[in-house]
């Protein structure tokens, strides 16, 4: 058996990898990655789906001294754009982004609590697991939840009030804690 522990990821692989656990499973959604170029592609589909995607997702990341670039395509280059769609709800976004993608359950808003509408977004139950520069993890992988992967990915965004949640079974959503 080989090693594999020896076999170090660089940062900017592991976002990569990062965004292929996120959307790989997204029927209309292809990723693929050109090393050469630091340049992941997302191949969308749906052109609301590759807009609600671009307010997402960053056009660059840098990632120490490597500027990986995010280009998102849209089917037949129909690209919708953000202000077409109009004012939209943090919820709308997330909604239109993960339509039919697996991993993502659904979003809710809390208003009234707080000043600022609160955005729940809530993923799939699930570990994620790719392969890393994780020296702590025996087979050199990162295992984690969709949850932290939407941290990762989505922080920048600029959106505000938006925290990322892992599903419950619904014998624990149907316990009273108190």
């Amino acid at each position: 058996m080989n090693d594999v522990r020896l076999k170090l990821s660089p940062p900017w692989i592991i976002y990569v990898n990062y965004i292929m656990a996120m959307f790989g499973k997204d029927p209309d959604i292809g990723v693929t990655y050109d090393n050469d170029e630091h340049e992941i592609k997302l191949y969308v589909e749906k052109p609301e789906k590759a807009t609600a995607l671009s307010i997402l997702l960053p056009t660059v990341k840098t990632i120490g001294n490597i500027a990986l670039k995010v280009t998102i395509i849209p089917a037949n280059n129909k690209q919708v754009k953000a202000e077409e769609l109009g004012k939209l709800s943090n919820k709308q976004i997330f909604d239109m982004a993960f339509d039919g993608n697996p991993v993502y359950k659904y979003a809710e808003e809390i208003t009234g609590i707080f000043s600022n509408v609160l955005t729940y977004v809530v993923f799939k139950k699930e570990v994620v697991q790719m392969f890393a520069d994780n020296l702590n993890d025996f087979h050199g992988v990162i295992s984690t939840l969709y949850q932290d992967v939407a941290k990762e990915l989505f922080d920048e965004s600029g959106l505000e009030s938006v925290f990322y949640n892992t599903d419950v079974t619904d014998e624990l959503a149907a316990k009273n804690w108190l």
